[in-house]
């Protein structure tokens, strides 16, 4: 019997609203530089560290609490995960044009390959997907009847 080989690398780390979002960009950044396709995949990299961005900000704003941030390297696709306390599941944004937000679920939405939202006791976590090299059925979103229903 032939054993199955897992290789993954991740790391996780708490961000605080006192911490702000720029040092969850940093801490994201500078795990990206140690992965071996950071230099030929920069759009991947951008889109990663805007969809922290967002995903840390929406953490603070909407939660109020600390965002744990989990990144995975798969070997095919770089999971993004943002934890919080708050049990709220979120929902199809309605910001009209002049609105000053509302749109990061949505952005992370358009940068992924993919994304979900799982509740669990006490919070929920949003997870992004991000494949370097392309992959397939890009930006579907979480399947129909989960929590996060895509943006519109």
């Amino acid at each position: 019997m032939r054993a199955l080989a897992v290789k993954a690398v991740g790391w996780a780390r708490s961000f605080p609203v006192s911490k702000g979002v720029r040092a969850a960009r940093q801490w994201t950044a500078w795990h990206l530089a140690s992965l071996s396709w950071n230099n030929s995949a920069a759009d991947t990299v951008h889109s990663v560290l805007l969809s922290v961005s967002e995903l840390v900000t929406n953490a603070h704003l909407h939660a109020a609490c600390t965002a744990h941030l989990v990144l995975t390297w798969d070997g095919s696709c770089l999971h993004v995960s943002v934890a919080d306390s708050d049990p709220r599941l979120p929902g199809p944004s309605s910001a009209d044009a002049g609105a000053t937000g509302g749109r990061g679920l949505a952005i992370v939405a358009t940068l992924a390959d993919s994304w979900d939202v799982h509740a669990f006791h006490g919070g929920k976590a949003i997870t992004a997907c991000f494949r370097p090299w392309g992959g397939p059925a890009p930006h579907t979103g979480p399947p129909p009847g989960r929590g996060g229903a895509r943006p519109s």
